[in-house]
């Protein structure tokens, strides 16, 4: 219970429409959740700089990129139900506190040892932040209503974050020095330390049961496994190292449920999928990721290698379908709030951008604007289905499993995202290695980045055969990676309609 005296706001009621407060708190709490996404993609024009400064070995310096999403990955559960337990604001804070001093160490790091370890920070903070957030946004807009367009935001950002990184990044190596892609982070978490304590309600489970510590190492086992070799399929192939990953990672993803099912103080109550609605939210949820980096995995690599734009030059041609992005979740929520369907919704979200692949396909090896539009257009698709299949399970959970609720969505879309890179990526490199002229050198075979090299070094007409060659085979694989990518979609569409059109908005109301 609340301290009369205390300045911790209270949360209010349930039905309570949310005031000044409220609403003043949620811009503070999308503040760090932009950082945290950005993070994701911010060192993309930072690593050259960060090489030629601190000269990481090749395996440090993909550390360096990859251990702050393996760590955010493995720790979202843990830190939901941690959330749940020692309060989403306390945690919050805590996470606040410890990404701006690991901010502060990576902009300042003297080594490349120092700077994984910052990075292995950042994603503990991230994954203190961004359930936390989820779960204080469903605990202030108990309004329905209000709560659908507090999520939309959220799913705005999230999305918004992962895009501005990279051209954030690029912009502050070339005015200032690399380590000031991190102090960035520095004022939105001051902001949220001083205003926190004064504007964010505590709440937490009254009742959360012992800690179960065994879950901890049980779910990063399964988590981070499967991550891994993903991640790794796409640019290496279905090597057996990466496919023993994934499989061990499975197991323990087994032993992790049984756990679940079997303790009698879960980590993640198995009780959360009874909530209506839940189950096939967080399914949905997974393929929306699965569909979006999907298709990133294909359409970075378009921009600059196919096009033969910059690495600054495609960030910023990126930003375009984000206009409509930014609209895509507030429509979607107003249709759900006047009586549509959230099924007809969510089913439309992924129709939509299943059309998106669908005008990949035309593309052909020099058609920016086309891949621009499709681009927006899946992008716009997906984040209907996020915002609304978010709302949907925020709003199935009950509030002292709020951050649980959330950690389970952002866990399956880190790993629906590991998926789509895998399986469509894999589609695409061997629609592209059929393409490709036999006759073409041995690394041409392997990557377009392969092609491009050996073609650079070809003397005149045949160098650039084999550019165009190599430019071709990979616009085939994008081909080939968009047609499934459109199947996988329509499936997920025709599922959205027959596991969601019996729920309805007041299906999930407190």
């Amino acid at each position: 219970m609340t301290n009369p005296t205390s300045t911790t706001p209270a949360a209010p009621p349930a039905g309570t429409r949310a005031g000044r407060r409220e609403w003043t708190a949620l811009g503070v709490l999308m503040l760090p959740l932009l950082l945290v996404s950005m993070d994701v993609s911010v060192l993309y024009f930072a690593i050259p700089a960060i090489s030629a400064d601190l000269e990481p070995s090749s395996t440090q310096q993909l550390w360096i990129f990859d251990i702050y999403a393996f760590v955010l990955a493995g720790l979202l559960m843990t830190m939901g139900s941690l959330g749940d337990r020692i309060g989403r604001r306390r945690l919050l804070l805590l996470g606040a506190a410890a990404f701006g001093g690991a901010s502060l160490l990576a902009a300042y790091a003297n080594s490349a040892e120092t700077l994984i370890a910052a990075r292995a920070v950042l994603g503990i903070g991230g994954a203190t932040l961004m359930p936390s957030t989820m779960a204080l946004i469903r605990t202030m807009f108990t309004d329905p209503g209000q709560r659908a367009k507090a999520i939309g935001l959220w799913s705005g950002i999230m999305t918004a974050g992962i895009a501005l990184g990279s051209v954030m990044s690029g912009v502050l190596v070339q005015y200032f020095w690399w380590g000031s892609v991190f102090l960035v982070n520095l004022p939105a978490m001051v902001l949220l330390l001083v205003l926190g304590p004064f504007l964010l309600p505590e709440s937490k489970n009254p009742e959360p049961g012992r800690f179960d510590l065994l879950s901890v190492p049980l779910s990063m086992a399964a988590v981070l496994p499967v991550v891994y070799g993903l991640k790794e399929i796409p640019a290496e192939g279905w090597r057996v190292q990466y496919v023993l990953a994934v499989t061990v990672g499975l197991l323990f993803a087994a032993l992790f449920v049984y756990r679940q099912r079997t303790t009698a103080s879960p980590m993640i109550s198995p009780a959360l999928f009874r909530g209506r609605g839940f189950a096939p939210a967080v399914v949905l949820n997974l393929i929306s990721a699965f569909g979006m980096m999907g298709s990133a995995f294909f359409t970075t690599q378009y921009l600059q290698s196919v096009l033969g734009k910059s690495a600054m030059e495609a960030a910023l041609w990126a930003l375009l379908p984000s206009v409509p992005i930014g609209m895509a979740a507030p429509i979607a929520t107003q249709l759900v709030q006047k009586g549509v369907n959230r099924a007809y919704v969510v089913t439309a979200g992924f129709t939509i951008a299943a059309v998106g692949y669908g005008m990949l396909v035309l593309a052909g090896t020099d058609s920016l604007w086309l891949v621009l539009a499709a681009c927006g257009v899946l992008a716009s698709g997906i984040v209907i289905a996020i915002s609304q299949m978010t709302d949907l399970a925020m709003s199935a959970a009950p509030v002292e499993r709020a951050g649980s609720a959330s950690s389970l969505l952002e866990t399956g879309a880190e790993f629906g995202g590991a998926l789509g890179m895998a399986v469509l990526g894999s589609i695409g490199t061997a629609v592209y290695r059929h393409e490709i002229p036999a006759s073409a050198p041995s690394p041409a075979h392997e990557t377009l980045g392969g092609a491009l090299a050996v073609a650079h070094g070809m003397p005149g007409r045949a160098g650039a055969e084999l550019l165009a060659a190599a430019r071709e085979a990979f616009t085939a694989g994008m081909h080939g990676a968009a047609i499934a990518g459109a199947v996988v979609l329509v499936g997920a569409a025709v599922l959205a309609a027959t596991s969601l059109h019996r729920i309805h908005v007041r299906d999930t109301e407190e």
